[in-house]
């Protein structure tokens, strides 16, 4: 899927759009998640799944930042390694 529809084949600069645009999926299941407990539960429980995405991406963030990437980069990372092993069962 990343390399036939949104990411290019070689390296090269992407933007966020590219990487959200290739991450589709793991973003509206964890849209629908948030706003499902939401509804369902309760705020809280929305809180701790959103608590949960936020430290997944600091903690990513920070390992990259750590191995010496730009922020841009690190960023970008982050985001897509989250939503790449909130996948990992699927």
């Amino acid at each position: 899927m990343w390399h036939d529809r949104a990411l290019p084949s070689g390296p090269g600069r992407i933007g966020l759009w590219t990487v959200l645009r290739g991450s589709l999926l793991p973003v509206l299941l964890w849209t629908g998640a948030a706003c499902f407990t939401y509804v369902v539960y309760n705020p809280v429980v929305a809180m701790v799944i959103v608590g949960l995405f936020a430290l997944s991406f600091i903690v990513g963030f920070g390992l990259r930042r750590r191995a010496r990437h730009s922020v841009r980069c690190s960023a970008f990372g982050a985001l897509g390694g989250v939503f790449d092993k909130s996948m990992a069962g699927f």
